[in-house]
This record gives C-alpha cells, structure tokens and sequence, in this order.
C-alpha cells in the first residue's frame, strides 16, 4: 500500500483530520486504522450499520450498497472520498 495520502477526512463531531491514504480500500477501513471506533457489521454494504451523514464533499463506492442510503447519507464499508470529505459519524 502507498503511504500517499489522497484526501483528508474531517470529523464534523470534534474537527478532528485525518488522512485517507491510497490503497486503503474503504473510509472505514481508514478510520479503524487510527483506532477511531465506528459501528460496522458486514462490511460490505448489506446491513447499513456503519452508516454516517456526508456532511460536505463526495465519495464513490467500490460496489453500489444492497442497504437503503438515504440523500446525504453514506455508508462507510464500501465507499472512498472523492477529494476532502465532513462527515458525522453520530
């Protein structure tokens, strides 16, 4: 995997920013990364447990998700940033 990071993410909750580095397969699989606790189950975008709100920026999906994601919303197992991303994780 590079070590290039190819977007920041920011937490909308604490403003906290992180970087999301090439290679990584999903916004979830970053944020475990830097031990930031974020509900999930299959992590395949079935059961819409690792649901967040997309608060500015876009993203694109490895595979478009089985699970209902409503406008704004994003489902962090099967999706990576398009460029900087907000979200909320609450």
């Amino acid at each position: 995997m590079s070590d290039k990071s190819t977007a920041s993410i920011t937490l909308a909750e604490n403003s906290q920013c992180i970087e999301f580095i090439a290679g990584c397969p999903s916004l979830l699989h970053c944020l475990e990364s830097m031990k930031i606790d974020v509900a999930f189950q299959c992590r395949e975008g079935y059961c819409g447990a690792c649901r967040a709100t997309l608060v500015s920026g876009s993203v694109e999906y490895n595979e478009e998700p089985l699970a209902f994601v409503r406008e704004g919303e994003i489902l962090l197992c099967c999706c990576k940033p398009n460029g900087n991303v907000s979200i909320d994780l609450k």
